[in-house]
């Protein structure tokens, strides 16, 4: 899985990236800090399923602490986006094209108001204009792509499928875009479409194919009177207010051995003697997360993860009995699955062999036999069941 991290310039989306995978990301508060895409790993959360099964795990591809399986997504953070990026402005159309693989795409806004559509300082300014900036440059973006083609789609009578082809790069489902399609009341026979209608199409694609969470940052520096504010302005967007400076620092001091602090926790332990300055900033941050009950910044990527990416969690293992791999690792692994997933689209997650060889599964629990076709339902601890080569 990939998230996106998108949004105008000096939102703080270099600091959101590093406080969700601790990789270093130029931050500085002035626009265009990112030029190259900064790729990372961050752990979403969810409780093992150890204690239900009475064993204790030992992960391979992810981890657990106290009973919480932290299991990876990849992250990508590109650079700012200001009005006229989809025909080159700022940093370009190049940084969205970073952005066609991204399943899910959180869009950082300033919830302080501190910084312009551009990202420069300003005081009062109105997030939700970035939010509409944003996604208005996206679609602008993404019709830009289908006119460049619409002579050759304009030729074919499976337009879902021609259009699948011409968006590739965007694991554009014929499903959903003939659902777009539906929604802009457009025919997708032969399809001819002027520049307002592919701008329709993309509008709706882009809703239907990349869900979009909002990260109000800097709410260390606002207030929830205008976190309440910006959610009433954002009908129909989920808008999650977090701190990701002060997530960061915290991580880096946990890292650092300073303290002992777990993400999304709403506390954290001090673990040794701290100058004056460091028990300031600490005090500071931990009347903030009294205040907030978190940073907000797990919270948000678990939403984005288990939300409307519609994505559950599967342990594939080897012996059912003991719930382990071959090296004797129990539920080593936690895979994310798209819900309707089949045990036959698991067994493909872990490798095409397995899959071309694939006879049944076994549900764990219940050692009971399932078909190839059976639903991964959450949870699950399945083996997969082959033919020897």
């Amino acid at each position: 899985m990939l998230i996106g991290l998108v949004g105008s310039p000096n939102k703080g989306k270099s600091t959101l990236f590093s406080a969700l995978t601790m990789a270093e990301a130029e931050i500085a508060d002035y626009p265009f800090t990112t030029i190259n895409p900064n790729l990372g790993v961050a752990y979403a959360t969810r409780k093992c399923v150890d204690a239900e099964l009475g064993v204790k795990c030992r992960p391979r591809n992810s981890l657990c602490t106290n009973g919480t399986r932290q299991i990876p997504v990849n992250v990508t953070d590109v650079a700012g986006l200001v009005p006229g990026a989809s025909v080159g402005k700022g940093r370009g159309s190049q940084f969205l094209n970073d952005l066609s693989a991204a399943d899910v795409l959180v869009l950082v806004i300033d919830a302080s108001g501190s910084t312009d559509i551009n990202g420069n300082p300003s005081e009062g300014s109105d997030p939700a204009v970035e939010v509409r900036m944003v996604c208005d440059e996206l679609a602008k973006w993404l019709s830009g792509i289908l006119l460049k083609h619409m002579q050759q789609l304009s030729k074919r009578a499976d337009g879902a499928a021609a259009i699948s082809e011409v968006l590739s790069g965007f694991k554009a489902d014929e499903d959903l875009i003939k659902e777009a399609a539906g929604s802009a009341g457009l025919p997708l026979s032969y399809m001819n479409w002027s520049s307002e209608a592919a701008y329709a199409f993309s509008s709706a694609f882009l809703k239907e194919s990349k869900p979009m969470f909002i990260a109000a940052n800097k709410m260390d520096r606002s207030s929830r009177e205008k976190l309440d504010s910006i959610s009433s302005k954002l009908q129909g967007y989920a808008v999650i207010g977090c701190s990701a400076a002060i997530e960061l620092a915290l991580k880096k001091a946990s890292e650092s051995g300073s303290i002992s602090y777990f993400p999304g926790s709403s506390e954290f332990r001090i673990n040794k003697e701290l100058n004056p300055e460091q028990r300031k900033a600490l005090s500071y941050m931990g009347a903030y997360l009294r205040s907030n009950g978190a940073t907000g910044v797990q919270q948000l990527l678990n939403l984005a993860v288990f939300s409307s990416a519609d994505n559950i969690v599967v342990y594939p293992v080897e012996d059912e009995k003991k719930y382990t791999d071959h090296f004797g690792n129990c539920l080593p692994d936690a895979i994310l699955m798209k819900k309707g997933s089949t045990a036959l689209d698991l067994a493909l997650k872990i490798h095409t062999d397995l899959a071309e060889r694939m006879l049944y599964a076994i549900d764990a629990r219940t050692r009971a036999r399932l078909q190839k076709e059976y639903v991964l339902k959450d949870n699950d601890v399945i083996k997969i069941v082959s033919a020897a080569k």
